[in-house]
């Protein structure tokens, strides 16, 4: 490395970390963070202590007494009282609505009549459990109209608990697909977010510099593919270095958390706790069982190279179409027209990652699209928890790098005319005119 690139490097990394912003952001954004989370856990609170109250008109008294009250709706039984009367209860009272349950011949023309009254749009989740408690009713009510034992047929339900094994004799679970589905998507995103904030990051540096005109003077000195170089290396480095410290705050604040509010909380939830596990306990302690065997068996040392590896590379690979961009215009409102390009492979592996790969992540698309340098570090490290051949991993990572180098030429060429240029706002074909000079 020669000596003008690790003063190039130095200087961009210094600048970064000392910057007002980027040392306020730092420390702040774990915060901010923490502090949505927060936020959102109220809120969410606050929703689920408004009760909900029903007013039940049941003309059939079939179900007096199934609808039970919860902590997100009371149920009010009006049967008594005609329907006109009870509507003018509900509106004058503002309550949450009210189910009418009319009296019919058959149960399935009941189960077509019953219907819900409200000024708003009804809750699903409130929907959905009434219509599966009237379900369940009008079905218990046709087997003893057809004569049929309802014990006998709930004795005779079978449970069916799939067991996966493969040809080598390795045993897995269903949860194992969840627990690759969560740290495939989350890497994926990782990188995606990465390469956005810090590619953009890049591409202001550059335009500022410009701008400002300092880049005439820089040049005169360093070779501009250098000084592109130079520009990536060390705003990655202070990507890392951010990212790093973001990693250490935020394991703290998670241990200063649990030291304030676990004890609270263990003792708030210790009741409830206790119900839920007398209720399920094997259930609940086989699914703990099968998720922390399903990450010890997950690739792990395969994983953290390949999300380096990927890491890197796609973000090399993005720096240096934004580092092109940010030479070729004077102000961040015409790069606009060029961000397409960027866009679009992001958001394009993000929806091939979340859609085909965890349908099937060794079909077709997912196997093309984990070859493609543009989408490739996304759609590949959604697709390694899940077993990928060394093959299809080298010839992904060989055609990254071979991107990359045509890239950095590419964007070498673009910047060196760019750079220099004021006041024009060029076009692809003009960009392409670049290129032969």
């Amino acid at each position: 490395m020669s000596s003008n690139l690790q003063l190039i490097i130095k200087r961009e990394f210094i600048s970064r970390v000392r910057n007002r912003t980027f040392v306020v952001m730092t420390f702040l954004s774990p915060l901010i963070v923490v502090g949505m989370i927060g936020l959102i856990g109220w809120l969410t609170t606050l929703n689920s202590d408004e009760v909900k109250e029903v007013v039940v008109v049941d003309e059939t008294k079939l179900f007096i007494g199934d609808f039970e009250n919860t902590k997100e709706v009371a149920y009010l039984d009006y049967s008594s009282f005609d329907l006109d009367v009870a509507k003018d209860s509900v509106i004058s009272k503002k309550l949450y609505g009210l189910l009418y349950i009319p009296n019919k011949t058959s149960n399935n023309d009941l189960a077509k009549s019953i219907q819900f009254y409200a000024e708003e749009s009804p809750n699903f989740s409130v929907l959905n459990k009434i219509e599966r408690i009237i379900s369940n009713k009008l079905t218990e009510q046709n087997y003893k109209n057809e004569g049929l034992n309802l014990e006998v047929i709930e004795r005779s339900k079978a449970k069916i608990n799939i067991q996966i094994e493969n040809f080598s004799g390795e045993k897995t679970s269903k949860i194992s697909n969840y627990v690759k589905m969560g740290f495939g998507g989350l890497a994926g995103y990782l990188l995606m977010m990465f390469i956005i904030i810090y590619g953009n990051m890049v591409m202001r540096s550059v335009i500022e510099e410009k701008t400002n005109r300092i880049i005439e003077i820089i040049i005169s000195s360093v070779k501009p593919m250098q000084l592109m170089l130079g520009k990536i290396l060390g705003t990655s480095f202070a990507g890392i270095l951010q990212f790093l410290i973001w990693v250490f705050l935020g394991g703290i604040i998670m241990m200063i958390g649990y030291g304030i509010f676990g004890s609270s909380l263990e003792a708030n939830t210790l009741e409830e706790a206790t119900k839920l596990l007398e209720a399920n306990h094997e259930g609940m302690m086989a699914n703990i069982g099968e998720f922390f065997l399903e990450v010890s068996k997950l690739p792990l040392l395969e994983l953290v190279l390949s999300f380096f590896i990927y890491f890197v590379g796609g973000y090399f690979l993005y720096s240096s179409i934004y580092v092109a961009i940010g030479a070729a215009v004077d102000s961040e409102t015409d790069s606009q027209q060029f961000m397409l390009p960027i866009i679009l492979p992001l958001m394009l592996g993000i929806y091939v990652g979340f859609f085909a790969v965890i349908e099937n992540p060794h079909g077709t698309v997912s196997t093309v699209f984990s070859m493609i340098p543009l989408t490739s570090p996304i759609v590949m490290l959604m697709r390694i928890p899940f077993g990928v051949p060394w093959w299809q991993i080298l010839v992904s990572i060989s055609l990254l790098i071979g991107s990359i180098i045509f890239m950095v030429w590419f964007a070498g060429k673009i910047y060196r005319i760019g750079i220099l240029m004021y006041g024009k706002k060029p076009s692809y074909k003009e960009l392409f005119k670049w290129l032969k000079y």
